[in-house]
């Protein structure tokens, strides 16, 4: 629901170059080797496998681009109010006891990794064979540069003290070769990069965690990134930290498309299907993770309870691996999904699993997958309306809300899309006696200022809302030129699992204060605390046996609401 600027920081300095290929673990680890694409290497061309299923229906559709966050470097709007200073249970799995992720050693931490300057046009891009493996998968790297030669640089990002990365390898420098710029392939409007692939990253010894390939050219004008997930193993008797890619994905306009617009941004020729084998385009490849997942991820790492880690695809290929954790965690701007990834969440919630949604706009688009040359599962398809060639109603890629799925996320969420606004606002507090709020010194209408705006969440008992439902947050908000709300919400089940929906875009970008609106010390503190008592009662275990809701929904929604 954005539109598709992102603006990455920029600081002025150089890396020493180094012309051997260098481990510097964060924790200790085998060398991992590097093995260049050549002769009697199989190129792996991305490509669309015949008979994927793709559709070919019209490709006119009405409706409105839907909005996309601007740059947390960038304020565009004013805050306003005070500053914050003013289901059926089912029986589940025995979990065994995780050890808590805290302070991995790193031989080399760094602070220089974010040394990237944006550029629409860079001199080194690329993408993985895969979006998630476990430690020990060999990766495929598909690099196109027009940069004389280049290297792969391997960080571990999250919590290392006073940096956020951990540079775990580096390769050795590679000749620069230029591939393909773009092949639309289809009806669909899809843009495929038809590349051969450039080396094979082994993954040996690498601990589970978000990681960013950052691709060197030379210089930090000549610099992008890969995102990369190391999935755990096991996500038994852990918080599982799941990185919104097929979100990243849909905003992903590398090569002149997206699932929002095509050329001249024309949501009448968008893609209808994106393929995973591309870079991203967003100015430094690395999509929303450095803005709004990474903060997340720091936090939840210095806390120090037992993490897991996975990304939305995993919820699609590895329902089952989710039942014996402890939470699982929705980072960010989580918008589709598709109905395995739902039915995963929604069967783990009734298993006892905890779940938290810390974003706005989350479970909104319906999607289905497609296999592409590099594997299943590397081809996203979404169009928005009843356009959609497939008829079978458990695949059509409308809004779940909308028919034939008529299933709203509230349901799984507790609230639901409600609005973009360019206009930044505070979160207000609704009941500061919620166990959530404890250390945070709030009361009732405490406002925490510019966290609201883009994306949110709001209630309406018109659709199926779980209950006992807890408003946490209800903040008055003016949306397309009228009068409307945010919720926070908090429900527990008869499973024992708690379920919090943030429902505000910038929660996360709060965190570290990098939000587009000014963030003031005492608001981050606030969500910081919040985030944190949140997790730390979540790793323990089913929350509903601890801390049940307590529905307060007709404080705030004594009848049902009219319109979206």
């Amino acid at each position: 629901m954005r539109n598709s600027v992102i603006l990455a920081a920029a600081v002025a300095a150089v890396i020493a170059t180094t012309t051997t290929a260098v481990l510097a673990g964060c924790s200790p680890s085998p060398v991992a080797h590097v093995h260049a694409g050549g002769v009697g290497d199989r190129p792996a061309s991305v490509g669309l496998p015949t008979g994927a299923n793709l559709g070919t229906g019209p490709r006119e559709s009405a409706g409105p681009v839907g909005k996309r966050p601007g740059s947390p470097a960038v304020s565009t709007g004013r805050s306003t109010g005070a500053t914050a200073g003013s289901a059926a249970g089912t029986r589940r799995p025995a979990r065994p006891p995780a050890e808590p992720v805290k302070s991995l050693p790193c031989a080399r931490p760094s602070t220089d990794w974010n040394e990237v300057v944006a550029s629409r046009r860079p001199a080194v891009e690329g993408y993985t064979s895969i979006d998630s493996a476990v430690p020990g998968t060999d990766v495929g790297l598909y690099i196109s540069a027009t940069a004389a030669r280049y290297r792969i640089q391997a960080y571990r990002m999250g919590y290392y003290g006073h940096a956020q990365a951990c540079l775990v390898w580096t390769s050795a420098w590679q000749a620069g070769r230029v591939q393909q710029r773009v092949k639309v392939v289809g009806a669909t409007n899809t843009p495929t990069a038809p590349w051969s692939k450039s080396m094979t990253m082994a993954t040996k010894g690498w601990d589970p965690g978000v990681y960013l390939l950052r691709i060197d050219g030379g210089s930090r004008t000549a610099r992008t990134f890969m995102p990369l997930v190391m999935r755990s193993p096991s996500f038994a008797g852990r918080t599982v930290l799941v990185m919104p890619d097929t979100t990243w994905q849909a905003y992903n306009s590398w090569g002149g498309y997206s699932l929002y617009d095509g050329p001249r941004h024309s949501f009448k020729n968008r893609s209808r299907a994106v393929p995973f084998d591309r870079p991203y385009d967003a100015r430094t490849g690395a999509a929303d993770l450095i803005p709004y997942e990474l903060p997340f991820v720091a936090l939840a790492e210095k806390i120090g309870i037992p993490l897991g880690y996975a990304s939305d695809v995993d919820l699609q290929r590895f329902p089952t691996a989710f039942l014996r954790a402890h939470a699982i965690i929705s980072v960010g701007h989580d918008e589709y999904y598709s109905p395995t990834m739902r039915e995963t969440l929604t069967t783990a919630r009734d298993h006892g699993v905890n779940l938290a949604f810390f974003g706005g706009n989350d479970v909104y688009r319906k999607i289905r997958f497609a296999n592409t040359a590099n594997g299943a599962d590397r081809l996203e398809i979404n169009y928005k309306d009843a356009t959609d060639p497939i008829k079978t109603p458990s695949l059509v890629t409308t809004q779940w809300r909308e028919t034939p799925s008529n299933n709203p996320e509230s349901s799984l969420t507790g609230a639901d899309y409600r609005c973009a606004s360019s206009v930044y606002y505070p979160m207000v507090v609704a009941d500061p006696t919620n166990w959530l709020f404890t250390g945070t010194g709030v009361q009732a209408g405490t406002k925490l200022p510019g966290v609201v705006g883009q994306e949110f969440d709001g209630i309406n008992i018109a659709r199926p809302v779980p209950r006992p439902l807890t408003v946490l947050f209800h903040s008055p908000v003016i949306c397309t030129h009228r009068p409307t709300s945010q919720d926070s919400t908090y429900y527990t089940t008869p499973s024992g699992a708690g379920v919090l929906d943030i429902g505000a875009y910038y929660w996360n970008c709060a965190i570290a204060r990098r939000c587009p609106a000014k963030i003031d010390g005492a608001t981050s503190d606030i969500v910081t605390r919040i985030t944190t008592n949140f997790l730390t009662a979540a790793a323990a275990g089913p929350l509903g046996k601890r801390h049940p809701a307590v529905d307060n929904v007709r404080t705030y929604y004594p009848r049902p609401r009219v319109g979206n």
